[in-house]
């Protein structure tokens, strides 16, 4: 007899007979599947390695008596040609059926792999995080700006080498005004924003201003025409250049650590006066000296100073009363420094095998 399409022992004399029962059987589930995954299923349970129909007579013969070795092995080989000349034609059958390149959709999914965050979206996020703890507010404008809020209201006149062709790209279209034509251009830094808030709001402020600005500059290493930017301002009464230090001060030790330590040297900004570089503590070395410091032990991040008088007057504030200090970092900047990414490029040519070791 036959339990499961298996036959046991007590039956007498495994035959001819019951190989068509066995094969009847394999005919009858096959024919039940209902995918090529289910098929493969039924195949396996025959004509399978481990615990198969075949696979266990062929594990009777070692334990079978003499006189019945020879009659069971005939059987596990005639019962395991059957079935595979059965299968045989269910592939070929089902091969003719199915159109070439045919999809199991029994079969499971491919996994996609998971996007995540540009790692200059992270480092921006990061230092946003930062400055509104401190209390101040993301502020963002257009891209395109004029002439007045891009240099004059910021101090600069005609003749500064910053609104030289070089460095500025300007657009063909400029805007119509009843004073005459107002030039436009791709923003060189996000200070304009600065002037436009100040235009519609009241002392105190507080904002930090992201985004991209562009310039006329060569691909190279650490420069690229397009680049994303991080103004900060704050106006009110009373504040000082020991604001703009303990400020800036948070921000490097919660972005690069405890132990950072700031260093202002003097320099030229026409919008703020004094005006200073910023550097900070080389995070890597601290400070010992190393190739990425280039053995000086500091690192260059940003510019910075108390707001001119000028700005003031141009957008309408007494400079007699309020005070105020703004900065500017590059984010790349930053995130370069995070990341020991000595090269400026990597962040814009979208290599996977680049921006997959950012898995944020």
């Amino acid at each position: 007899m036959t339990v499961d399409g298996r036959l046991l022992m007590s039956d007498p004399r495994p035959s001819t007979e019951t190989v068509a029962a066995q094969l009847a059987a394999f005919e009858r589930e096959l024919a039940a599947a209902a995918s090529a995954r289910d098929a493969q299923l039924v195949r396996d349970r025959y004509l399978g390695r481990r615990n198969s129909v075949v696979a266990s007579w062929m594990q009777l013969i070692a334990g079978a008596p003499p006189e019945e070795k020879k009659q069971i092995g005939r059987f596990a080989n005639d019962l395991k040609q059957a079935i595979e000349e059965r299968w045989k034609l269910y592939e070929g059958t089902a091969a003719a059926v199915a159109p070439a390149g045919a999809v199991d959709v029994t079969l499971p999914g491919r996994v996609q792999p998971l996007g995540h965050r540009h790692p200059l979206t992270v480092v921006r996020d990061q230092m946003e995080e930062i400055f509104t703890r401190m209390g101040f507010a993301i502020v963002e404008g257009d891209e395109v700006e004029d002439e007045w809020h891009c240099f004059d209201a910021l101090n600069m006149p005609a003749e500064h080498p910053a609104r030289d062709m070089q460095d500025t790209l300007y657009l063909e279209r400029p805007i119509k005004a009843p004073a005459g034509d107002i030039r436009t251009l791709l923003r060189t830094h996000t200070s304009s924003m600065q002037i436009r808030y100040m235009q519609t709001h009241t002392p105190p402020i507080r904002i930090v201003v992201p985004g991209r600005v562009y310039r006329r500059d060569d691909l190279d290493l650490t420069h690229t025409p397009m680049f994303t930017q991080m103004e900060g301002l704050a106006v009110g009464e009373g504040i000082s250049l020991a604001d703009l230090k303990g400020t800036l001060e948070a921000f490097v030790r919660d972005m690069f650590g405890p132990k950072s330590r700031l260093r202002f040297r003097p320099s030229f900004f026409p919008y703020t006066e004094p005006s200073a570089e910023v550097d900070i503590s080389c995070w890597q070395c601290d400070g010992a000296g190393c190739a990425m410091c280039k053995k000086t032990g500091w690192l260059e991040i940003l510019g910075s100073g108390m707001v001119h008088p000028a700005v003031f007057e141009a957008v309408g504030y007494d400079p007699e009363r309020y005070t105020g200090f703004a900065w500017g970092i590059g984010i790349e900047r930053i995130a370069m420094l995070r990341y020991r990414v000595d090269d400026i490029r990597l962040f814009f040519e979208n290599d996977l095998r680049f921006l997959e070791q950012f898995p944020y």
